[in-house]
């Protein structure tokens, strides 16, 4: 089935990306741009995550991580950080019932406990009363880090190991991968970064070995459902060979 948006790309409904995930980037140059404070980017960024996340739903996306808060994120300054960790507050208080109506569930990578308890409780609370529902799965990566899932999973692995739990032929990749974050996800299909950087800045590591990669212009706060469309179309447009040729 082909889906068509406003005349310029044309979507194969059978080929949408089981898992996007979206590095989002330029929300402080975009409030810069229109002189205005860093935070005040945040705020509009979050405006982008509840349109993406209910159009990725409509068009049976499965899953959708986005790069909320990065380990090495707490360089910032103090105030920025703090604000950060006060926009799950704002986010749910707005967009919840919506997500919850949609059938949207929510969860999170990486270590969340290790933001403040309240931010802690918002969020805890927004993912135990969507446990149950099935449709896209939410991911916020928060307090993430690629290297660091890898360590951790390393870790839990040699505990395995040193227990005599396992042997050095379990391991394979398959069984590496069973102890990553993403564990109850479907592998990631498309990577898109907004605001024109091209690179990965530790996400998702592993998880991105075989993805698709689109570096789109648009900060953060104007990358809105066409710039979706638009990246899915061109995902589709690519010969996915994973190390093969194509006959």
């Amino acid at each position: 089935m082909l889906f068509k948006r406003k005349e310029k790309y044309t979507l194969d409904m059978n080929r949408i990306p089981a898992h996007i995930a979206f590095i989002m980037d330029g929300n402080g140059r975009w409030a810069k741009k229109r002189k205005m404070p860093r935070t005040y980017g945040h705020h509009e960024g979050t405006k982008t995550i509840r349109n993406l996340a209910l159009e990725a739903n409509n068009l049976g996306v499965k899953a959708m991580t986005v790069y909320a808060f990065s380990t090495e994120n707490f360089k910032r300054e103090q105030s920025e950080v703090e604000y950060i960790f006060k926009l799950p507050k704002e986010f749910f208080s707005l967009y919840f019932q919506e997500l919850m109506d949609n059938n949207v569930r929510i969860m999170t990578i990486g270590h969340l406990e290790l933001a403040p308890q309240e931010t802690q409780d918002i969020i805890n609370d927004a993912i135990n009363k969507t446990k149950d529902n099935t449709g896209l799965k939410l991911v916020f990566a928060f307090i993430y880090g690629g290297r660091d899932e890898i360590v951790e999973a390393t870790k839990a692995i040699c505990e395995e190991y040193k227990e005599g739990k396992i042997d050095l032929d379990n391991i394979t990749e398959d069984y590496f991968e069973s102890h990553l974050m993403t564990k109850e996800l479907p592998p990631v299909d498309l990577m898109i970064r907004s605001s024109g950087e091209c690179r990965l800045s530790n996400f998702l590591l592993w998880q991105l070995s075989y993805a698709e990669f689109i570096f789109d212009d648009a900060y953060w706060p104007d990358f809105n459902a066409e710039k979706l469309h638009e990246c899915i179309w061109k995902y589709q447009n690519r010969d996915r060979r994973y190390g093969g040729v194509k006959k």
